[in-house]
Formats: C-alpha cells, structure tokens, sequence
C-alpha cells in the first residue's frame, strides 16, 4: 500500500510541476520564512544564482510540453487504477488499513509498576500495547498514570510515563 502511496505522491508532483516550473527562481517558490528556515539567506548572489540554474536545468522546458503533460497524465490514471485495485485486493482478503501515526495520550488505570520486556500496557481508550526492548524505570510506581505513545523512526512507537524521564520501545497488541 505505501508503494501506491508513493506513486500517487510523486505522479501528484508531477502533475504540479508545469505550474511550479514557471517559476524559476527559488525565493519566488518559496514564502520568506520558508526561505530563512531552509538557511537560504545566508546564500551569497552568485551562490543563489548558481542554485537558480540548477533549479531550472532540472525542471527542463518539457515539463510545460503537452506531450510530457500528457504522460504524466496516464501515469497519474495508472497509478490511480493500480491502488484501486490494490485496496479491493486487500479488503477481499480482510487487510486493514494502516492505522494512524498519530501520538496517543491516554492513562494506564490501576497500578503501574514499571517497565519490563514483553509485558502489555491496557490504556484507558482500550488500546493495548506491549513491549519490546528492555527498558526499565527502577521502583517506578504509580496508580492511573499518564502515558504518551508517540511515533518513531522506522514504524517504531514509543511509550513514555508522566513523571519519569525514560521510554519504551513498545508495539500496539490491540
């Protein structure tokens, strides 16, 4: 599913790019902030310049070609028909969509008592979560603590408890 993902990705930026190639200059892409954070300003005129020409070589004159247009186009259809059918597969074979990268905060009700390798974290939203590292916090008790879970590099989740500075490494169960 993320390789569809990715094609619809880039076949959107490739219908965008006639309209972008028009502007040839990096600080008219660009809002001034977006400029300052990327540490553009802090370019010379002839390092601009020279990153200007780069810019424009790359996005070539046959971005605004209807021929190139029109290829992009059919790939934009193709990629579209491609995760259609890739999703009905999936569904035929009862595969659930990707769940959310969004952090959770929630509470752990009833006692914690620390971090351990393969135990499960029951949340108070239902979820339930287990780890997989060694994390350990030394005489961590609490009674309805608060957790966050936050996402990490690699699909990698991260469970950390309210008033204690170390996290685990856990995976969602249910």
């Amino acid at each position: 599913m993320r390789a569809v993902h990715s094609v619809l990705i880039a076949a959107a930026l490739a219908a965008a790019l006639p309209a972008y190639a028009q502007q040839t200059r990096i600080e008219d892409r660009l809002t001034d902030a977006e400029f300052r954070a990327a540490g553009l300003g802090k370019l010379d005129e002839a390092e601009l310049a020279r990153l200007n020409a780069l810019l424009a070589r790359e996005m070539g004159t046959s971005a605004t070609d209807a021929p190139a247009s029109a290829d992009v186009e059919a790939r934009i259809a193709q990629a579209r028909e491609d995760g259609r059918r890739e999703a009905a597969v999936a569904a035929d074979q009862g595969v659930r969509p990707a769940a959310s990268r969004e952090p959770v905060e929630s509470t752990i009700p009833g006692a914690f008592t620390g971090f351990a390798r393969g135990r499960e974290y029951t949340l108070a939203n239902g979820q339930v979560w287990r780890q997989t590292d060694n994390a350990s916090i030394a005489g961590a008790r609490g009674q309805d603590v608060g957790v966050r879970i936050r996402p990490g590099l690699l699909s990698v989740w991260w469970l950390q408890v309210d008033g204690y500075n170390a996290q685990a490494k856990v995976e969602r169960v249910r």
